[in-house]
């Protein structure tokens, strides 16, 4: 599965990817910082999930979510946040899941296999 992380913070994107590196089947291709940056890479190698820090810079999430699905519809999308309270909000934009950054690694790993179960990668 080819997975894109997107997150402003790149101490989140290097735990993000230092985890993810060490499950087989998993492949991170690329690395965004902020919306538009996040756009042009979805264009340019059509992951198969996207991991978005909710509060990325540049387009509000809730905008962002249908400009990545317009780009990429068959990618699945999990929305990352310490707020949980955006939780709601994510999924109602169209998120597929909703992981907190305040979750054990576990959880992510959890919402990753479930999307790969769905997406047929097992």
């Amino acid at each position: 599965m080819r997975i894109l992380l997107a997150d402003d913070q790149p101490r989140i994107r290097f735990a993000l990817r230092a985890l993810l590196v060490q499950q087989p089947g998993l492949a991170v291709v690329g690395e965004a910082a902020d919306a538009a940056e996040l756009l042009a890479l979805a264009r340019e190698c059509c992951p198969d999930l996207v991991l978005l820090g909710w509060g990325l810079r540049g387009l509000p999430a809730a905008e962002l979510v249908p400009a990545l699905q317009s780009v990429c519809p068959h990618a699945y999308l999990i929305a990352l946040s310490s707020r949980l309270e955006v939780r709601r909000t994510a999924l109602a934009a169209g998120a597929d899941a909703f992981v907190s950054k305040m979750d054990p690694p576990g959880q992510l790993l959890r919402a990753v296999a479930n999307c790969q179960h769905q997406a047929g990668y097992e």
